[in-house]
């Protein structure tokens, strides 16, 4: 039975960009994202926010604010967590594809990790779970069949 005020997850992850109409293409082409809903400002009506559909259990909305994204341009704030080096590698292969580049694909105690940034140089990272399909906590989160 959940607990009354228990933590469930995130939300969503907001992040803020420069160029809304830039990097909502950017977003949409990498992450396959279908928009769910279009925030405009109150005073001109000019769609200044969006959020998507969620892939999985991680859902995206991105706001324009040129001061915020210039601020945590370099940093990671978030990281996206897939199974295993298996779907790392697959995302090394669409990044590729796409023209985008990122680092190499890195071996860790926590499991394999990889980096990229947005247009606006935030960078984003991918987290597999380790060999046993565990999260940093060692909760078993998938496996392989």
């Amino acid at each position: 039975m959940r607990a009354v005020g228990e933590i469930l997850g995130l939300h969503h992850v907001k992040i803020p960009v420069s160029d809304l109409v830039r990097s909502r293409a950017w977003y949409e082409r990498v992450f396959d994202l279908v928009p769910l809903t279009e925030f405009r400002d109150d005073d001109d009506g000019v769609v200044r926010g969006v959020s998507y559909r969620s892939k999985g259990d991680l859902t995206f909305s991105l706001r324009e604010n040129v001061q915020a994204a210039k601020g945590i341009a370099g940093f990671d704030f978030f990281a996206i967590m897939l199974c295993g080096r298996s779907d790392i590698e697959s995302w090394v292969t669409r990044l590729d594809e796409l023209g985008i580049a990122h680092s190499e694909i890195i071996e860790a105690p926590i499991g394999f990790i990889m980096r990229f940034e947005d247009p606006d140089e935030i960078q984003l990272r991918f987290y597999t779970l380790n060999e046993r399909g565990a999260d940093p906590e060692g909760r078993v989160r998938a496996t392989r069949s």
